[in-house]
């Protein structure tokens, strides 16, 4: 397990490091008079690399190099912004990166790897297929998998987007979470009730891609269906073993599933509202917020992490038009 502690020491790694800067907290007007609650967004989708999946991948790959004499050569599985974190993260380490993404892998994501100096692998039509193939590429040629959610050094780096938020609004009751892995809501949940066991933290998930929730109602890993969905970050299943759902049973307070029809509504209230661009990952929560999902109560404070910005122009514009 992971304590407050090695949250605090991501920090102060990622810091020193100089990977990246603490994202803008915005309240947003509009949706406290919807709701009759205070709302606030923290916009990580506005750090390095687009998402804050940097955090993770860049807070794992400095504990590798406190551990190791050389540098490593890494491998990971991402259906895209946890392979641009490493990717951004390597680059600026000097590290050898190989990155799996699934073929059909959002366009947008792809290219921006293509970006960066390393070796990028598409692979499988899903997730689990992607990171079939990079555990078979750890073996082979004895690389160090760097896994998107089921590592505690990449939770704890994750960890340190909840620091920021506690820090700056010490008067939150509830924090809307994207779950995917469940690396984030895993450490965010955790680390919020050690400062105060009060604040609830609510997961939110597509309905096309419900592996975590289901779990979570059946006690133990189950196969789910996966559905095409504007969420692709959160999609996919939970490895066999995965430490993160023993940590979403202990500590996560509910889940809730949104619909396709509330993300898209959300991608466009971000660009109309803040003319910010957000992924359909990193909107669940306030399409929970205005959608049937999660209605808050009068008088709470809540915070919505938006995760990541990383979405082809294409189904953008898409989007949009359709509005």
């Amino acid at each position: 397990m992971i304590t407050a502690s090695d949250v605090f020491k991501a920090a102060q790694r990622l810091r020193k490091a100089g990977l990246l800067f603490s994202t803008p907290l915005e309240p947003l007007k509009s949706l406290s008079a919807a709701t009759g609650a205070e709302v606030w967004l923290k916009l990580e989708n506005l750090q390095r690399a687009g998402s804050f999946k940097l955090r993770g991948a860049a807070n794992k790959l400095l504990t590798l190099q406190e551990r190791l004499d050389s540098k490593p050569h890494v491998v990971t599985a991402s259906a895209g912004n946890h392979g641009l974190g490493l990717a951004y993260a390597a680059a600026h380490l000097g590290i050898t990166a190989t990155i799996v993404v699934p073929l059909e892998a959002s366009p947008a994501k792809v290219k921006a790897l293509k970006s960066y100096p390393v070796e990028l692998i598409q692979h499988g039509p899903g997730y689990e297929e992607a990171e079939a193939y990079a555990r078979q590429l750890e073996k082979e040629r004895g690389l160090t998998f760097v896994s998107a959610y089921n590592d505690l050094e990449v939770i704890a780096g994750q960890g340190t987007l909840a620091l920021e938020v506690l820090n700056e609004l010490p008067e939150l009751t509830h924090l809307l979470v994207p779950v995917g892995g469940g690396g984030l809501i895993s450490r965010v949940r955790l680390l919020a009730k050690e400062v105060n066991p009060a604040i609830r933290v609510i997961g939110v998930q597509s309905e096309a891609s419900t592996a975590m929730t289901a779990a979570l109602e059946a006690g133990q890993l189950v196969t789910t269906p996966e559905y095409p969905t504007l969420a692709d970050g959160l999609a996919g299943g939970l490895e066999v073993g995965t430490v993160t759902f023993e940590l979403a049973r202990r500590y996560v307070d509910r889940m809730v599933l949104v619909s396709e029809e509330d993300i898209a509504w959300a991608i466009r209230f971000m660009v109309e509202e803040l003319h910010v661009i957000a992924e359909g990952s990193a909107v669940v929560g306030p399409a929970a917020l205005l959608g049937k999902g999660w209605p808050p109560e009068s008088g709470a404070v809540v915070c919505s992490l938006i995760t990541g910005r990383n979405i082809a122009t294409e189904k953008l514009l898409k989007i949009m038009n359709n509005g």
